[in-house]
């Protein structure tokens, strides 16, 4: 498991545009100190580089990543609530916005996607499930992105899962995998993190899994049991680990829409913007253009 930095409550943070803002992200193992981490934009030339992460300190602290394509004229965005010019690669119409293929995959068998495969944009969060703040979005924000903005065909949600938080965030990962394989991928997110406690990495034992499928409706709970063991799911969730550090994610919940990306469990209001404007760029009349409701 690749050793990862501490989680970090809420703090001001810095975007591309030299705003600041605040959100709730974590981003490892520990819950007395925090690090910092600002990433310079390094996907280049259509291809995802290594981002680099530089430290900030401040009081338990979470900076967000900022990934940056050619012709963007974007900066690193730091902490919850901020937003990022990062560019990712391909584009949709205006070229606004590119969007890569390697990050938003619109696969039509996706189990882990909501939404429209056609939809003008897609919204690609990594997260743990252990994740306390990962929790405050599931519950709190995106109830109304899936309102406002996936039912209405706007927006199309793709979850990326990682374990930054040992072996259980693992075991919860390949529980969710296996309750995707049963169509059950976003009853069991939600059981899941409907009983997350207010604070804190929540234990995640075999019982505690088995009752969140009980409760999302997977249809075959012994197949479900059996497939907790199956290492090419343990594997998977490696994988995707892996492969999100690789693109420079380091703290969860993160977010990226085209080539921008923000990170945090921001309030609703600021996903909103980050939304709309995303809209726009695509050629698309946003709910509220950016506006909070």
């Amino acid at each position: 498991m690749s050793k990862t930095p501490p989680e970090n409550p809420a703090q001001p943070a810095a975007t591309a545009t030299a705003k600041s803002a605040t959100a709730k992200s974590a981003t490892g193992p520990g819950h007395a100190t925090s690090h910092a981490a600002g990433l310079e934009r390094r996907l280049r030339r259509s291809r995802i580089l290594n981002v680099v992460l530089g430290a900030l300190a401040a009081f338990l602290a979470v900076v967000v990543i900022a990934q940056a394509l050619p012709g963007s004229t974007g900066s690193a965005a730091a902490g919850p609530a901020a937003s990022s010019d990062a560019p990712a690669a391909g584009a949709p119409a205006g070229g606004q916005n590119p969007e890569n293929p390697a990050i938003a995959k619109r696969d039509p068998d996706d189990p882990f996607a909501i939404g429209s495969v056609d939809a003008p944009i897609v919204l690609v969060e990594w997260a743990d499930f252990r994740c306390p703040f990962c929790a405050v979005f599931m519950n709190d924000t995106m109830p109304v992105i899936l309102d406002e903005y996936v039912d209405a065909g706007l927006v199309r949600y793709e979850f990326r899962d990682v374990a930054f938080f040992g072996d259980e965030s693992t075991d919860a990962a390949v529980a969710a995998r296996a309750a995707g394989e049963q169509g059950r991928f976003p009853e069991y997110l939600t059981a899941l993190y409907a009983a997350a406690p207010e604070s804190g990495h929540p234990d995640m034992p075999r019982e505690k899994l088995i009752g969140f499928a009980e409760t999302a409706g997977v249809p075959d709970l012994a197949r479900f049991e059996a497939d907790l063991d199956r290492p090419e799911l343990r594997k998977a969730v490696a994988q995707s680990t892996a492969d999100a550090q690789a693109l420079g994610v380091t703290s969860v919940p993160f977010f990226v829409v085209g080539s921008q990306a923000m990170a945090g469990a921001q309030p609703v209001d600021a996903f909103r913007q980050f939304l709309d404007a995303r809209l726009v760029e695509a050629g698309v009349d946003a709910p509220g253009a950016g506006q909070a409701r």
